[in-house]
């Protein structure tokens, strides 16, 4: 199963549409996973076309997208638990708020954004990924997102472009 994982599109005050490399990759995508700074409802409907998808929304996101959406999600697929949430909030860094949000649960993987800085690490077994932006690198060297490719692994990478 191969799945396409963003946040922080910002749509459209930081892109007025998908970048055409997120776009060949969403062509490939069995699910679309995005951890929340949508913007708006548009981004949704943006990436319908391309597969089901499962969100949570961010500190920027309208109303549509937080009616559509809970604050954190947790899938199970093929076997394995991912959690995903945006991450923003008081105190600590973006990465403690989100483990802190799953504290309570045992994680294969932990999905978050906000900070818009691309994450790929293990923490006592759990993957903990932050795809970065595809739309908003800030001080990065390159916009980005994520792709997992799930069997009995997870195979978890990140896709960079200028």
């Amino acid at each position: 199963m191969r799945v396409i994982v963003l946040s922080d599109t910002h749509i459209p005050k930081r892109a007025k549409e998908l970048p055409s490399e997120l776009v060949q990759e969403l062509k490939q995508a069995d699910l679309i996973i995005h951890a929340g700074d949508w913007q708006t409802i548009e981004v949704l409907d943006m990436l319908r076309p391309y597969g089901p998808i499962e969100g949570v929304y961010g500190n920027v996101d309208s109303e549509h997208i937080k009616q559509q959406f809970p604050d954190k999600k947790l899938l199970e697929i093929k076997g394995f638990k991912i959690g995903v949430v945006h991450g923003h909030g008081q105190k600590q860094t973006t990465e403690k708020r989100a483990l802190a949000a799953f504290s309570e649960e045992s994680l294969d993987l932990l999905i978050f954004g906000h900070s818009h800085i691309p994450v790929k690490k293990q923490i006592g077994g759990m993957w903990v990924f932050n795809p970065g932006s595809p739309t908003d690198k800030r001080r990065q060297p390159s916009f980005s997102f994520g792709i997992l490719e799930i069997t009995d692994t997870l195979e978890i990478n990140h896709l960079y472009f200028k």
